[in-house]
């Protein structure tokens, strides 16, 4: 893996981050993140959570496992328990009509005590927006957030 995609940052509406928190608090161990098409990272070892407006910051971050692509059917029936999903027809709604969806999944979740500020990151990646399908971050500028 290069160096340059050590580490991806995932959007996330704050109603999902929340159940994800709650995911993790009731003791899951693997999670899985449901993308509407096929974006997300191939290759990286860490994932941060952005959360999106009002929050506007990196509330925390896990170790990658995979990104897998495909059928939305056969991508829930064997991840959608890792999912922040409750039922299969809260994940079609979700949806929107697609069929190839993308499950990124994770394991060692866990919230950040200092969440990163949209102005931190900012200044450390030089955007103005974290781009809608995420974005990768090599391993400096990772530690450099996490400081």
């Amino acid at each position: 893996m290069l160096d340059a995609h050590y580490a991806f940052i995932l959007l996330s509406d704050e109603k999902w981050w929340k159940r994800l928190c709650e995911r993790n608090r009731n003791g899951n161990q693997i999670h899985a993140f449901v993308r509407r098409s096929r974006v997300g990272p191939l290759e990286t070892e860490k994932l941060f959570f952005y959360v999106k407006r009002p929050v506007m910051q990196i509330r925390g971050v896990a170790d990658f496992i995979e990104r897998l692509s495909g059928n939305y059917k056969e991508l829930w029936f064997s991840y959608g328990n890792a999912t922040c999903l409750k039922t299969f027809d809260e994940y079609i709604t979700f949806l929107r009509g697609r069929e190839t969806v993308t499950f990124i999944r994770f394991k060692n979740f866990c919230e950040l005590d200092n969440p990163i500020p949209m102005e931190v990151i900012k200044k450390i990646l030089d955007v103005l927006r974290i781009p809608r399908n995420g974005k990768y971050i090599n391993r400096e500028t990772a530690n450099q957030l996490m400081v």
